[in-house]
């Protein structure tokens, strides 16, 4: 038997023999630095000072949290409500706790010189009274936010009716808080607008959130601090030191005074008074 010598061939020639021409290896794609959030276009009022320092809290298609003192929060919410509403924006609201006081918060317009009647039609308000019923609601959200196109969705205590019902069995109160955890992602995603997640008792009331809601852009938690209140965004770490005005007293406004004494940021920069400082 003869033998013959055979050239080795390389595994790329093997290849492209049997296969055809190997394919251009390309190059893996760089990983994109995570875009900055976009800034909130919510219509606020430039005073007091507690609207410029919520504005940065809240961004588009992103969900803040509201944790802390009940009484602080509602306060703060009703204001806020005022607030949106008086420079003309549109609020949507699932009230989970039935604390929705219309007096107070036309009030509160009305000394930022909108009108009460006016200025409570620009919120829509939901309201369930059973856990089921406010499933139901979250499901049909988005399609409310189409409708009434409004500039602020609001979640207010959705968690209280789950745990409170007793109607509702145990061993559904988990599944369905993911199920409205999941929905609340969906809403925020597909409206691109910002909502508020008001949750007096912290997250863990709300199985779910963290891991399956909407993607959260900061959390604003206010506690009481001597005769009034501090509030601090975690995502910055700025704070807010808020006094409260005795019943009847005057504010620095009546007097055509341009700055709030109500509301000082610890951290802000010092505001002018006006007056010339004088040495010795």
């Amino acid at each position: 038997m003869t033998s013959v010598a055979v050239p080795p061939i390389s595994i790329d020639r093997w290849r492209s023999t049997r296969f055809g021409p190997a394919a251009p290896v390309r190059p893996a794609r760089p990983v994109r630095p995570r875009a900055p959030p976009r800034p909130s276009t919510l219509p606020l009022p430039e005073a007091p000072a507690i609207f410029p320092w919520l504005a940065p809290t809240l961004a588009p298609g992103e969900a803040t949290v509201w944790v802390g003192d009940t009484r602080i929060v509602e306060s703060m919410l009703e204001l806020l409500y005022a607030g949106v509403a008086a420079r003309g924006g549109r609020i949507s609201l699932i009230e989970g706790s039935n604390r929705f006081l219309p007096y107070r918060i036309g009030e509160l317009g009305r000394a930022l010189g909108a009108d009460p009647g006016e200025l409570l039609e620009r919120i829509r308000l939901a309201r369930a009274f059973t856990a089921y019923q406010m499933v139901t609601m979250v499901d049909g959200w988005a399609a409310e936010a189409r409708a009434h196109r409004p500039h602020l969705l609001v979640a207010h205590e959705v968690p209280e009716l789950f745990h409170d019902a007793e109607e509702l069995p145990v061993e559904e109160r988990r599944p369905l808080l993911a199920h409205v955890a999941r929905t609340l992602g969906t809403v925020a995603h597909r409206t691109g607008l910002p909502m508020l997640l008001v949750l007096s008792d912290g997250l863990a009331r709300f199985p779910g959130i963290t891991d399956g809601g909407p993607r959260l852009h900061d959390l604003v938690r206010a506690r009481s601090r001597g005769d009034g209140a501090l509030l601090e965004a975690y995502r910055d770490g700025r704070r807010l030191s808020t006094v409260r005005r005795p019943p009847g007293q005057l504010g620095l406004e009546a007097f055509g005074a341009t700055t709030e004494r109500e509301v000082i940021a610890w951290d802000g920069p010092s505001r002018p008074t006006g007056r010339r400082s004088r040495s010795g």
